[in-house]
């Protein structure tokens, strides 16, 4: 064949041509979406600003001779006299997932910043989040998907959305408990000896607002916190029901126990069993044990009464979240027929 026909690549395939092709036109429209008004630079982690006044706030602590973790950079808590001292607030976190963001800003949840990844498809839970957030004042920040990626964790399923959660604020156990009797309540709280799964803790604070518990009380030690997963598992519920960490959970059942309040532990081998139960009606702090272990030696050896569920032979166990769910429910029902 004649002339440069021979070469490889001289002849065009004649099933492409170049040029734009049809519908390329909003190509870029979606990421001209309002992005919100722009967050301060001590808002932004990353930002010099935010890191001199962190770094600023541990020279600080340094100076009023608080120990600080070089890894961390986080003040330890040291035992103290005196009046009561709030505990210190758990870390934040991120809650992921265009479902579970929609969810927790419906269900106003505390939040600082909501991130978007740039050229993400804007369907109507983006545009709600975005349209949600704007009318909280909580700032709008477009990221790369790298960066995203980076925040929340190379493992994690964001869907390019992600809400960013504030530490949250503990109360104190005792201050709760005046709190109620002082408001002419019944006493209705929930401790936890040893839960570990933040999902677990979100299930539990949900079913005490849904029963009409007035609190969750966790141990300072070897428990979950109050993290984005507990509040996407409470669902809004968080926000309504407060939460008291106690630095030594033993002592804090033992001030209750002087205050008047029953406390009763919930164990498969209990020796009460919950069809049976006779406290239901009085004040009390109903204490669930770990996912596994179940209760402590100590913790039970505090309780008033340790209650079991009746279940099938052939089923193991319930896990801490239902047992929680399924005494609340008797207890509230108890509650509810007496004063009829």
């Amino acid at each position: 064949m004649a002339g440069n026909s021979q070469r490889k690549g001289a002849m065009r395939n004649p099933g492409t041509k170049k040029g734009p092709t049809v519908g390329t036109g909003g190509a870029r429209r979606k990421g001209l979406q309002p992005k919100g008004p722009t967050p301060k630079a001590t808002e932004r982690p990353h930002h010099p600003a935010a890191r001199r006044e962190r770094a600023a706030a541990r020279r600080a602590d340094e100076a009023a001779g608080k120990k600080i973790n070089k890894r961390t950079g986080v003040a330890a808590a040291g035992r103290t006299s005196g009046p009561r001292k709030r505990p210190t607030a758990d870390g934040g976190g991120f809650l992921m997932g265009r479902n579970s963001v929609v969810e927790a800003l419906r269900s106003k949840v505390p939040a600082t910043a909501l991130f978007i990844a740039s050229r993400i498809e804007m369907d109507e839970r983006v545009k709600e989040a975005i349209k949600i957030a704007g009318s909280r004042g909580i700032a709008v920040n477009e990221i790369t998907r790298p960066e995203m990626d980076r925040m929340t964790g190379f493992d994690s399923v964001h869907q390019g959305i992600a809400l960013q959660v504030p530490p949250y604020k503990y109360q104190h156990p005792m201050e709760l408990l005046d709190l109620v009797l002082a408001r002419g309540q019944k006493p209705l709280f929930v401790a936890l000896d040893g839960i570990t799964d933040p999902r677990n803790l979100g299930a539990i604070i949900r079913s005490v607002a849904a029963f009409g518990g007035q609190g969750v009380i966790l141990p300072q030690r070897r428990s979950t916190g109050v993290t984005a997963s507990a509040w996407k598992t409470s669902a809004g519920a968080a926000a309504r029901v407060p939460v008291a960490l106690a630095a030594n959970l033993n002592a804090t059942l033992k001030e209750f126990k002087k205050r008047g309040v029953f406390v009763v532990g919930l164990d498969g081998g209990g020796d009460m069993s919950l069809p049976n139960f006779e406290l239901s009606t009085e004040p009390l702090l109903l204490v669930v044990g770990s996912e596994g272990k179940g209760l402590s030696r100590l913790v039970t050896e505090n309780c008033d009464a340790v209650l079991s569920i009746p279940i099938a032979r052939d089923t193991e166990s319930l896990n801490a979240g239902i047992a929680a769910s399924v005494t609340l429910y008797e207890v509230s029902k108890r509650r509810a027929a007496l004063k009829r």
